[in-house]
């Protein structure tokens, strides 16, 4: 790294953080880790690939839930290099540059996963309060508009966060808590006054999982109202049965979020393992968790993934 004038350093490269204290067994540990990995992105390709090569699932639920799939693999596609870089071959070290890629297109991805969510829970309103308008409601170039408009609100709000640690003098020592780079960990490195970007952080922190969590709440509180004016109780069992895949979507990516959020607070003396841990769950249990609830709870999904290797087989 080259000197400035004033002191401070021109940072070219930051180094990474593995698991504390279990260095010595990161070869053991990339394999739970890689495995959670091709679970991920095997099993949220193979939902996209099913929603598109099957005309029955061609309904606003199942597009949602390709987008939540693109959402899921971009986050673990992601955050792989550096994980499996550090446990399999002790690369520390990333280049800065890289460095905000990557922590761009993590946040960026995790916004899209949010505002996907949020979608979703507007999905199952209009179909539990308007089953007869719900394909007319949400068309396809509504639900098109949609997706791009969660891509372009998490694109524009990630944007200034890497230009303006660009700007930044760095004369800490760089380096970083995790094994990949996140905002929050960033923004401890210069040595120069970053209140606006922890400002800028917090007001995208509020406008995309903030604003998308209360208005995910809204949407259930709704769709409760509207079960409880169902008069059978099969038919409220009915319209609640529809929710339980994207109810345990919204839990795994949420209560992770809050678990981390509160373990900063009431536990700072936890073993940096924890904490390491806590951090890392919110980033690796959806994706691998999700493809599997959906595919468990949603048989169109089941035949529609089966389809693809008999459709295979029948090439062979």
């Amino acid at each position: 790294m080259g000197a400035e004038n004033n002191g401070s350093l021109d940072l070219l490269s930051v180094f990474l953080t593995g698991i504390p204290g279990l260095e010595a067994q990161h070869g053991w540990l990339s394999i739970p880790f890689f495995i959670m990995y091709m679970i991920a992105i095997v099993g949220n390709s193979l939902i996209m690939a099913a929603v598109r090569a099957n005309s029955a699932l061609h309904e606003p639920m199942y597009l949602f839930l390709s987008m939540l799939a693109i959402s899921e693999v971009g986050v673990s596609v992601s955050t792989l290099p550096t994980v499996m870089g550090i446990l399999w071959f002790d690369a520390y070290r990333i280049n800065f540059d890289c460095c905000l890629a990557q922590m761009f297109f993590i946040h960026t991805f995790s916004g899209m996963e949010s505002g996907v969510l949020l979608a979703m829970s507007y999905d199952r309103f209009v179909a539990i309060y308007n089953p007869l308008r719900y394909t007319a409601i949400l068309t396809l170039p509504r639900i098109i508009s949609m997706g791009l408009g969660i891509t372009l609100k998490s694109v524009a709000l990630m944007v200034p966060l890497p230009i303006l640690l660009k700007q930044l003098p760095y004369c800490h020592i760089n380096i970083l808590s995790h094994s990949y780079c996140l905002h929050s960990d960033l923004i401890q490195l210069p040595c120069a006054d970053t209140r606006l970007n922890s400002i800028l952080g917090l007001a995208i922190v509020l406008a995309t999982f903030g604003l998308d969590s209360l208005l995910i709440v809204v949407s259930y509180g709704l769709i409760l109202y509207t079960v409880m004016g169902i008069a059978s109780g099969e038919g409220q069992r009915k319209a609640l049965n529809t929710c339980v895949s994207h109810i345990c979507a919204v839990l795994i990516y949420y209560v992770p979020m809050i678990g981390v959020s509160v373990m900063h607070r009431v536990a700072k003396h936890a073993s940096p393992v924890v904490h390491t841990l806590m951090s890392s769950i919110y980033l690796f249990v959806p994706p691998v968790l999700n493809p599997i609830i959906y595919s468990v709870k949603t048989l169109p999904i089941q035949q529609g993934i089966a389809s693809l290797f008999s459709h295979k087989k029948g090439l062979i």
